[in-house]
């Protein structure tokens, strides 16, 4: 480690997974196993040992968070002669394609809605801001999608922005996998939830991402509590190309996939072609913009091999 990451760190509290799992306490697991496993991504192994060590803590510390946050509103309202605006606590989770953001969103989803007191949590992918394909073709971005560049910032800014300003019903762009693109005239609609969650490539990005679209304020301005899900850059190149292969064999061969034509490689094939994505856009798009961010986040969860999360690292 050299000066600039010791220095970069200090701000952290480092657990190994061990003492990690010490800190759930009496949380009890509220998940069984054929729950976790509707919850885990293609390519993951989420084992119910994972839930129980490293899920259950953080959801732990989560609800002391959410209450204090809520201790500080009421503190406000007080001063200020106030009602009782319900103002949503805000997670965001940050990290790298293919390293298991979404898998971490669902299952701290399900924890997190699972309390005693039943705080209603919604979860948003900032994949519903990308701007369409369309508008990415016109402006030949189509091999940047996911750089910031790609992204209607305003309107992602607008949303968390509404959000946590506490209006009433907030809308959301829909995006779809399986065409690859926002779907037309569909919006998620988001009514004061308790706790939303927002995953995504760009969560922690701030001024210094943006540079040909600037703003005075961005996504991490509105996040209370953030998280990056780690893992090396080649762990990730990895399981992005093993999920590509899943996907070839899954979701491509669906004749109305954006893919499909990619479900007709041969595995050598699909190897090369998935190794080339990851090196032209994914592992980019990591090194330019997404891995520069993680030093900014409340929580680093680190990854090793099988997705299994090896250390912790709390700001203190």
């Amino acid at each position: 480690m050299n000066k600039k990451e010791s220095f970069l760190t200090t701000p952290y509290l480092q657990f190994d997974r061990e003492h990690w799992a010490t800190l759930r306490d009496s949380v009890p697991l509220t998940l069984t196993a054929e729950e976790v496993a509707a919850l885990k991504g293609i390519n993951e192994e989420i084992s119910i040992d994972e839930v129980i060590e490293i899920y259950l803590p953080l959801s732990r510390l989560l609800n002391f968070y959410i209450s204090s946050n809520l201790r500080r509103q009421a503190v406000l309202e007080q001063f200020l002669g106030t009602g009782g605006q319900k103002i949503p606590y805000i997670i965001g989770i940050a990290g790298s394609v293919a390293v298991g953001k979404s898998t971490t969103a669902r299952l701290l989803q399900a924890l997190l809605s699972r309390w005693p007191e039943h705080r209603r949590v919604k979860l948003v992918t900032t994949d519903g801001f990308l701007h369409s394909n369309n508008v990415l073709n016109e402006r030949g971005l189509m091999k940047k999608k996911g750089f910031p560049e790609s992204y209607d910032m305003r309107g992602l800014v607008k949303f968390v922005s509404d959000i946590k300003s506490g209006v009433e019903k907030v809308t959301a762009p829909v995006y779809s996998h399986l065409s690859y693109d926002i779907v037309p005239d569909e919006q998620l609609v988001i009514e004061r939830p308790d706790i939303l969650i927002l995953e995504g490539l760009n969560v922690l990005q701030s001024g210094m991402d943006y540079p040909h679209e600037p703003h005075h304020v961005f996504v991490s301005d509105f996040v209370d509590f953030s998280i990056y899900v780690d893992a090396s850059e080649q762990l990730l190149e990895q399981w992005y190309v093993s999920r590509f292969l899943k996907f070839r064999q899954g979701a491509f061969a669906d004749p109305d996939s954006y893919f499909h034509g990619y479900s007709k490689l041969t595995t050598e094939e699909a190897i090369k072609v998935a190794s080339g994505i990851w090196q032209e856009i994914n592992g980019l798009n990591l090194q330019q913009n997404i891995l520069p961010t993680r030093e900014r986040a409340s929580l680093i969860m680190t990854k090793g091999a099988n997705h299994a999360i090896e250390s912790v690292r709390l700001r203190k």
